[in-house]
């Protein structure tokens, strides 16, 4: 069967709902052992007996990986538990609190971008360095960061902060893809238009040419052709999946 993913070993970060255990699922029922991981260890251990329930192969590591001693925990539980990472899925992305940061950049402080930073940026570059040497010691390789179309496009959302973290992220994705690639690791990232976890559901039938926002399954089946074999001569890459909003 084509875009498989048996035998190969996932870890997610912010997987715990939404869009992240979408994500879980489809690598799951691809046939990859899911690591769950989510800031609150409820959430993911939630997340792992759903996907249990249907038959698929998860466990959780929770932690706040925006913290260097809890990412190296999150990732050594799971190399414990599983084996060594073979797929890494960068999709946290909103701190706690975002909502209160949906301000004009005038209104936002050090704080506001400090936070979107270590989420977004500096946590993608932690778990990246913890996982990304072993994965060219076994020649093989799939790493894919969660981003949004708001680094593309300007929006009047206040979301300056947050779209300055998710392009200095596409940055590093793009060189360090070049300097993995020929040990067989793939690196690329995911720019999300509007989805439907957000209650943007009116937006997402006006703004797009399908006429609605993008689901968890939408975003599980892209993240699944990225971290399979067949999507080898893919790299450096940013895949727009935004139901049309936004095309070139």
């Amino acid at each position: 069967m084509s875009f498989r993913l048996d035998g190969r070993v996932a870890l997610v970060t912010g997987a715990g709902r939404g869009m992240g255990l979408g994500v879980a699922r489809m690598l799951a029922r691809q046939g990859a052992r899911v690591v769950v991981n989510d800031l609150y260890a409820e959430r993911a251990d939630a997340a792992v007996a759903a996907l249990s329930a249907e038959g698929l192969s998860a466990g959780a590591s929770p932690g706040d990986i925006t913290r260097a001693d809890v990412r190296e925990t999150v990732v050594g539980r799971a190399v414990a538990a599983y084996g060594p990472i073979d797929i890494l899925v960068n999709n946290a992305g909103v701190p706690p609190g975002m909502e209160h940061q949906l301000r004009p950049f005038k209104e936002l402080s050090d704080d506001d971008f400090e936070q979107q930073l270590d989420l977004n940026l500096r946590a993608v570059i932690g778990l990246t360095r913890l996982t990304v040497g072993p994965m060219t010691e076994r020649g093989w390789g799939r790493i894919v960061i969660i981003s949004s179309e708001s680094w593309r496009a300007g929006l009047k959302f206040g979301l300056s902060n947050y779209a300055a973290a998710k392009a200095a992220s596409l940055g590093f994705m793009r060189h360090l893809a070049h300097e993995v690639g020929r040990q067989g690791v793939t690196v690329n990232a995911l720019s999300l238009g509007t989805m439907n976890n957000f209650g943007y559901e009116e937006i997402g039938r006006s703004s797009t040419a399908v006429g609605r926002c993008g689901t968890p399954d939408d975003v599980g089946a892209a993240v699944a052709w990225l971290a399979s074999a067949e999507a080898g001569w893919y790299t450096g890459q940013t895949m727009a999946l935004n139901g049309g909003a936004i095309t070139a």
